[in-house]
């Protein structure tokens, strides 16, 4: 489903910032190479959401869940603070063979830490409170995500999720595919939730802002 008016789209990146040359090269080597997959990238005007957030708090510690071909990450450690580490987890060896590439031809490639494996169990063992965490891995462990890193987030800390309107597939009634019914729980489960403030945002395909209080 298209939420954006494709000349709007255009519009909006015209008059956003453009990106750096290095997410033009992430971004034309994801489309030419996991083209299957690039809804999964967050792409320019995300990505400069995402920036612009971190930029914001000026984190010392990002927990990025999914790491992909490495944008999203290259764009949170835009706003880390001097002494500041974003620590990101990418299941898959084959993506994290290619971001472990785009990182080390960053300036903040001594800030990111790339883990390999499963984040349900290498969160814990991080042994880190977080300023600032985006998720955006398999959408059935949303909820797990955010319940395991809530309690560690700092106060007034925030959690970014992505694709929180599945393609438009929470819209549909009834809601079908598991990933849509996924995500449709984890946005009612956050809008319950009184320990946080949420606002949902429909750039590109949903980003969910929320605030511990």
């Amino acid at each position: 489903m298209q939420f954006l008016n494709i000349n709007a789209e255009q519009y909006v990146k015209q008059f956003s910032e453009p990106v750096d040359v290095l997410l033009q090269e992430v971004e034309l080597y994801t489309v030419t190479n996991r083209g299957a997959h690039i809804t999964m990238l967050s792409g320019p005007v995300q990505g400069r959401i995402l920036e612009s957030i971190s930029r914001m708090k000026r984190p010392l510690n990002i927990l990025e869940i999914g790491t992909f071909t490495g944008y999203s990450a290259l764009c949170l450690s835009k706003g880390l603070a001097p002494q500041g580490r974003l620590h990101t987890i990418e299941l898959r060896d084959a993506d994290a063979d290619v971001a472990e590439k785009f990182f080390a031809k960053s300036l903040h490639a001594g800030q990111i830490i790339l883990h390999r494996g499963n984040a349900l169990d290498i969160i814990p063992t991080l042994g880190k409170k977080w300023d600032l965490v985006f998720i955006d891995a398999d959408k059935v462990n949303y909820i797990h995500y955010y319940e395991l890193t809530l309690p560690l987030l700092n106060d007034g800390g925030v959690i970014l999720a992505d694709n929180v309107l599945f393609h438009g597939e929470v819209l549909e009634d009834p809601i079908k595919g598991k990933n849509a019914v996924a995500i449709h729980a984890f946005n009612q489960h956050v809008a319950a939730d009184e320990r946080v403030q949420q606002v949902l945002l429909t750039v590109r395909d949903g980003l969910m802002i929320i605030m511990k209080k």
